[in-house]
């Protein structure tokens, strides 16, 4: 079916109400979301130090990544409202006599949506990464006061007379345990007058669920004969680094931008390991866009017919349905790859490829 692309005048009336219903839907939800997570933060005002201003600086650097996630469920809504809207009052009837195909409507208001999503996948690689970050060091600071993060030179603790840095804290999956591992990590022994009595240095630390255990060590100690070092394959560290404390401030992998968790997959990768929630999370990120579109571009035909003799109550009722529909499907899709070893690319595909399918479908049969 050939579509024309050409700019219209009617591509203005679309795209300018989809943009005003999108742009309210957006900012209702996403500021929803803000008002709730503040709640919960104020009931951990007073705790170790935690105040109020605390509470709502967490809130405001994690607007971005929230804005982030709740464009695709905006963006859906917000052009079902507008289409609805557009049907109920007869323009749409009035752009079908004019010889406008459904799926020439569909395009205009689906234009909009990608000019905005742009915007959007830049924000989730910058400002809301960057927001997480600095909320997941607020947080460890209320947890606990030995620990920090300080941007690119990773993990500082503080350990009776050590002082422990890791380059990268990533979580990790084995069976039905979630725990954290350290990598590259060097641990500072000092004396009680601060000089330094002994380094080590390993390539991954791993809480085990009763102890902490190095692997590929390589320990320097330092006396008054001069220097002694030792290597060993895998050795107990005796620290007491809470492993929970460790695991709530890694930051979620769906959080992370794309070079970082590429960055990630590359070392499990590169140390035989599964990649896990790291490459899913790549996946849903790379393909957000596609997603997205598909999505909204799918849920047009749901305003030629069903949405012209309703409401608004109506249209947002179909439009949270379609959002939560859609939420499971791709949960459904992504966990059964991870249990039957569908690759995560393809996982977060099939939910795009079966929705284009059947608006494909639609769009074919009634032009």
């Amino acid at each position: 079916m050939a579509v024309s692309l050409r700019l219209k005048r009617v591509d203005w009336l679309i795209g300018t109400t989809v943009l005003g219903s999108l742009l309210t839907v957006w900012l209702l939800l996403t500021g929803l979301d803000a008002v709730l997570q503040l709640l919960r933060q104020l009931g951990a005002v007073g705790k170790n130090g935690y105040t109020l201003t605390n509470a709502v600086v967490y809130v405001l650097v994690t607007f971005p990544r929230r804005m982030y996630e709740m464009f695709g469920h905006s963006a859906l809504i917000g052009g079902l409202l507008a289409l609805g809207g557009l049907a109920a009052s007869g323009e749409l009837t009035a752009l079908r006599a004019a010889g406008m195909s459904k799926l020439r409507i569909g395009v205009s208001a689906v234009g909009v949506v990608t000019l905005m999503i742009i915007g959007v996948v830049i924000l989730g690689e910058t400002a809301a990464p960057w927001g997480d970050r600095q909320a997941q060091a607020m947080q460890l600071r209320m947890k606990s006061s030995n620990l920090g993060m300080a941007g690119n030179t990773g993990l500082w603790a503080r350990d009776g007379d050590r002082v422990i840095n890791a380059k990268a804290a990533m979580a990790k999956q084995t069976g039905e345990r979630s725990t954290v591992q350290l990598a590259d990590v060097r641990v500072f022994t000092l004396s009680k007058d601060g000089q330094l009595t002994r380094f080590d240095w390993a390539k991954t630390a791993e809480h085990d669920g009763r102890h902490w255990v190095m692997s590929d060590v390589r320990s320097t100690t330092l006396d008054d004969a001069g220097t002694h070092s030792r290597v060993s394959p895998r050795e107990q560290w005796d620290s007491s680094l809470n492993p929970q404390v460790l695991e709530q401030s890694v930051i979620q992998p769906q959080y992370l931008p794309m070079r970082d968790l590429r960055r990630n997959i590359r070392y499990l990768e590169a140390n035989n390991q599964n990649p896990g929630v790291y490459a899913v999370a790549f996946w849903t990120r790379a393909l957000y866009p596609l997603n997205v579109l598909v999505l909204v571009l799918c849920a047009m035909p749901f305003a030629f017919g069903t949405l012209r003799s309703g409401g608004l109550g109506k249209r947002m009722f179909i439009g949270i349905l379609l959002a939560i529909g859609w939420y499971f499907l791709q949960k459904a899709m992504v966990n059964f790859g991870t249990v039957y070893g569908v690759p995560p690319m393809l996982a977060n595909l099939l939910p795009a490829v079966i929705l284009a399918v059947a608006a494909w479908l639609y769009f074919r049969k009634h032009g």
